[in-house]
């Protein structure tokens, strides 16, 4: 039986898995719904989920306040791992990380798209501020320190367990702040109907390149603790 799997990114569920849930599925605020999303923007039965010829097919049931994929307003629409389906103000992302990575690792442009570019620091300022993310010809994923980069579940380093209800409070709150910075960062991507390009403002671009700094600045001081951040 063929099933797909939501992330919640942004709303009151942020952080729910949705995991395996089988075809067809319907979203929605009322009990009954497969994904029942916390969110008084999503009507009771906002869209469903279905599968034909192979395809996973989003449909919205004329819902109040709409849905959207990868930032475009849709009544029909094909997903593929790693689209963002944005439902009242809630934002899910569509896939396992292992199907997203997947479709990366084998997704070529279509002939005669072009292919990704690198455009060096010199160069943004005169691209009228946009920074284009075009679909790339197969990559191996990016390493970090000899070990191969991903979001699987075998691979994310554990959290410490046993903090206190201060250390808790603390670390939630950081992890909320830079969690803001990123959503702020992609909250207005534009990507194509494909989903193989998405383009970043350089404004956006700089707040996640602050998000990494930041992230550097933390772990330096947990290894050499300072007076202050």
């Amino acid at each position: 039986m063929r099933t797909v799997t939501f992330l919640v990114l942004e709303g009151v569920d942020k952080g729910r898995v949705f995991r395996d849930l089988p075809i067809p599925v319907t979203i929605g605020r009322e009990e009954g719904n497969a994904l029942r999303l916390n969110d008084e923007r999503v009507s009771r039965y906002h869209a469903k989920i279905q599968i034909e010829d192979s395809d996973i097919i989003l449909t919205d049931l004329d819902s109040t306040n709409g849905t959207r994929v990868n930032g475009a307003a849709v009544s029909i629409r094909r997903l593929r791992p790693g689209d963002q389906v944005s439902i009242g103000r809630s934002m899910l992302l569509f896939g396992t990380m292992e199907e997203i990575a997947a479709r990366r690792a084998s997704g070529t442009p279509a002939t005669g798209e072009p292919q990704a570019q690198t455009i060096r620091a010199d160069e943004l300022a005169a691209a009228n501020g946009r920074l284009s993310v075009a679909a790339s010809p197969p990559q191996a994923e990016p390493e970090l320190n000899g070990k191969t980069w991903t979001a699987f579940d075998d691979d994310i380093p554990p959290l410490p367990h046993k903090l206190t209800p201060a250390q808790a409070a603390r670390l939630a709150e950081i992890f909320d702040y830079l969690h803001r910075g990123l959503t702020t960062a992609v909250e207005n991507i534009d990507a194509n109907e494909e989903g193989t390009e998405v383009k970043l403002g350089f404004a956006e671009w700089q707040t996640v390149q602050a998000v990494q700094m930041l992230l550097a600045r933390y772990g330096r001081y947990i290894t050499e603790p300072e007076p202050k951040m």
